[in-house]
Parts: structure tokens; sequence; C-alpha cells
């Protein structure tokens, strides 16, 4: 079952704002960080322009977090260096999306924005 509306609400709330606060407003145009919904899984992304076609801009994965249904809570990845998502070492599951959209803020281990 995909999210319901009221849970779409609280990713656009929860995710969104943390997306808007993270993007500077005088760097509109040449950084972003948006989410994407896929699934049962958000998607945080950098977004820039490309360097060698400014008018085309390219996504940079930098946190993925999943909605486990069954167990009511949401696990945090990150991608390394293979291009693959992994569990986050730190805490990766919590009933509360907000915790876990702090610590990617946060980001104690390096893991999203280096």
């Amino acid at each position: 079952m995909p999210f319901s509306q009221i849970e779409l609400k609280q990713i656009e709330r929860t995710v969104g704002e943390f997306c808007r606060r993270r993007s500077p407003v005088h760097l509109k145009d040449k950084l972003r960080l948006e989410y994407v919904v896929k699934g049962h899984d958000v998607v945080v992304c950098e977004r820039r322009p490309r360097w060698n076609n400014p008018q085309e801009w390219m996504e940079s994965p930098v946190a993925k977090l999943k909605f486990i249904r069954s167990a009511n809570k949401w696990r945090l990845y990150w991608q390394r260096a293979d291009l693959k998502w992994h569990e986050y070492p730190g805490p990766y599951t919590s009933e509360d999306l907000g915790e876990l959209v702090q610590e990617i803020d946060s980001d104690p281990l390096a893991c999203f924005f280096g």
C-alpha cells in the first residue's frame, strides 16, 4: 500500500522542511536539496547543474528513508562508494521520521554530506 495523503503531508512537513532549510536561497540556481517519494522510500538528493552543461541538472543521492509498514518504523540508509544503499551505522530505525531526518542533518558519522 502506498503512502496515504496524511503520511505524504508528514513527509512534506518533515523531509521537505529539512530540504528547504539546507538549500541556501542565494544558491538556488547552483545547489538544492530535494526529496523524491518512490514506493515506500523517500530519497533525499542533492541537485546541481552539470559541470559541462549548466542547462542540465544532475542528482546525487544523499540518504534514503524506507518505511517498514509491518513494523511501523522508518529505516535509514546511506549510499557508499559502491553506489549501493547500506544501513546507516548509527541509529538507523525509528518510529519517528523526524528523529532520522535530524540524524541526516547533524551527520555525526559524515555519511551523508562528508
